[in-house]
C-alpha cells in the first residue's frame, strides 16, 4: 500500500470549503482540476503535512458529513487555536466549545460551515 489518504465527498461546489481550509496555518493546494461546468473533479490539500483530497460528487446522494469522523489539529499557541476556532467555527456549529477538556490546556469540536468536523486542540 502506497498511502491513505483523507478523502471528502461534497454535494455541491466545495470551493468554499476549500478556501477555508486553505486559511489554515501550514495549508497550502496542491492541485485542483475543475469540470468544464466549474465543479472541482478532484482537488489535493496539504494541511501541515497531511494530504486531503476533495472533490464535488457529481451524483447526489443521500448521506453527508458525520462528526464521528474529524480532522484533529494540534494548534501551536492560544492565538493560533483562537484563530483557528474563529474560523473553522464562523458559519459553522460547536459540538464542544472551547475550554479545557482536561486532556489539554484547550479544546473544540465543531463542524464547520460546510459539514467538515473538526477537532482543535491545544496541547498540554
Amino acid at each position: 500500500m502506497r498511502a491513505v489518504t483523507p478523502f471528502l465527498m461534497f454535494q455541491g461546489p466545495p470551493a468554499r470549503a476549500l478556501d477555508l481550509s486553505l486559511t489554515l496555518p501550514g495549508a497550502h493546494l496542491l492541485h485542483r482540476q475543475d469540470t468544464p461546468e466549474g465543479c472541482v473533479q478532484l482537488a489535493g490539500l496539504d494541511l501541515s503535512g497531511q494530504r486531503v483530497r476533495v472533490t464535488d460528487s457529481p451524483l447526489p446522494h443521500a448521506f453527508t458529513f458525520t462528526p464521528s469522523t474529524s480532522l484533529f489539529l494540534d494548534c501551536d499557541s492560544r492565538e493560533e487555536f483562537d484563530r483557528v476556532c474563529a474560523a473553522l467555527g464562523a458559519g459553522g456549529e460547536y459540538l464542544m466549545p472551547p475550554g479545557d477538556a482536561g486532556f489539554s490546556t484547550r479544546f473544540a469540536w465543531l463542524n464547520d460551515p460546510h459539514g467538515v468536523s473538526w477537532q482543535v486542540n491545544l496541547p498540554a
